[in-house]
């Protein structure tokens, strides 16, 4: 197939690559920027086109494989678009130092409110926090299942409290 063959049959069948794009992007900008790049690999790979065979596939494969790869990169960079005009990259992999002894202050004082619950509040709590559902605690402290419910409940409403500053 010459390339003047080539060339027309990829005009005749590139429009309904554009709706592709765009539900691929959800951005009609960057739809338009996969669109051209997936024309400029298809004229650049025409030798790699088998004459006979469904042309819209190997365009749709092109396009979905340009899509997949550009967001395998994105990924891997680890950046935030930022859409204010300027358009700035903002850089991720910033360092941040944890402090230590304010976490455990915190924790200190979040075990203290917890303790500091009525036992009726804190034993249903202390079992949901460790991971027990709630028909579970239901058996174990033979209560119906909606009142341990709301226990937990208001064992929330009293801890979110006592400890409102974090």
């Amino acid at each position: 197939m010459s390339g003047l063959e080539f060339n027309q049959l990829l005009l005749q069948n590139a429009d309904f690559l554009k709706p592709f794009a765009v539900n691929l992007t959800r951005d009609t900008e960057a739809a338009n920027d996969l669109y051209q790049e997936t024309l400029y690999k298809a004229l650049a790979n025409r030798e790699k086109y088998n004459v006979g065979t469904n042309i819209k596939a190997w365009l749709f494969t092109i396009m979905r494989n340009i899509f997949i790869n550009n967001y395998r990169r994105k990924a891997k960079q680890k950046t935030i678009f930022d859409n204010t005009p300027n358009e700035f990259l903002i850089n991720q992999n910033q360092a941040t130092v944890s402090n230590g002894a304010e976490s455990d202050m915190r924790i200190k004082e979040i075990n203290a409110a917890i303790q500091g619950l009525p036992e009726i509040f804190r034993t249903p709590f202390l079992l949901y926090f460790d991971g027990y559902k709630y028909n579970e605690i239901a058996e174990v402290l033979h209560e119906p299942l909606g009142t341990i419910k709301s226990r937990i409940h208001f064992a929330r409403k009293l801890l979110k409290e006592q400890i409102s500053r974090y």
